[in-house]
């Protein structure tokens, strides 16, 4: 199974990704970590996005789809989970035509459905050790009691302002992704409120049916 699984920050598509993984025998791609691991183990690609994230920059869409591209073939062009890529319409038409060429095309993309106030909430919860990078919710999963609070902070990033922030920059450059995929009959719409299995449960049925309908 060739799957997609998107949706804004927040809406848990990495939990669920990994999941499908282990769950479903998937392997779960996600860009953030392929090119960590390209930097780590000093490959080719890795070497020349090294520049690019030394500098506090993007890397470049072409080397992401690079990037990708080699995970993918590395499976097999098959059995995968991409989480949280593609983002915008030219990596998706990059997507869609790698894929096609290998008659392997996407059998499913599933966007998860969270609302706003919901997804700031959860982000703006979330808490980090600074020393360990150990990540904690105080809402589900607080820090024990034996950890010094002094060590457990907010990163910028999940202030409620600014994951409002990274919602707009969502809908504007990736929630079009949407009306791609809705028009090629792909697009799965699940509910990710919720707990974390209340979501699995979802996403499993709208993969029976698939399977079931093919």
């Amino acid at each position: 199974m060739r799957l997609v699984l998107f949706g804004p920050p927040g809406a848990g598509k990495g939990t669920q990704a990994r999941l499908l993984a282990e769950r479903r025998g998937l392997v779960q791609i996600a860009t953030g970590d392929i090119i960590r691991e390209a930097l780590k183990n000093e490959t080719p690609l890795g070497k020349k996005a090294k520049s690019y994230v030394e500098a506090g920059e993007l890397v470049p869409d072409s080397l992401v789809r690079d990037l990708a591209e080699n995970a993918i073939a590395d499976e097999g062009y098959d059995d995968f989970v991409l989480d949280g890529y593609p983002r915008t319409d030219q990596q998706a038409a990059w997507l869609t035509e790698f894929l096609e060429e290998k008659d392997r095309p996407l059998d499913a993309v599933i966007s998860l459905a969270v609302p706003d106030e919901v997804i700031v909430r959860r982000l703006s919860r979330r808490r980090v050790h600074t020393e360990t990078g150990e990540t904690y919710h105080l809402d589900h999963d607080p820090p024990p009691d034996d950890v010094d609070p002094q060590y457990i902070v907010q990163r910028d990033d999940d202030q409620p302002e600014t994951v409002r922030n990274r919602l707009s920059v969502y809908r504007d450059e990736t929630k079009p992704l949407e009306e791609y995929y809705r028009e090629r009959g792909l697009l799965q719409t699940v509910d990710g409120t919720g707990g974390i299995e209340d979501v699995y449960d979802r996403v499993e049925e709208v993969l029976d049916d698939l399977r079931a309908s093919a």
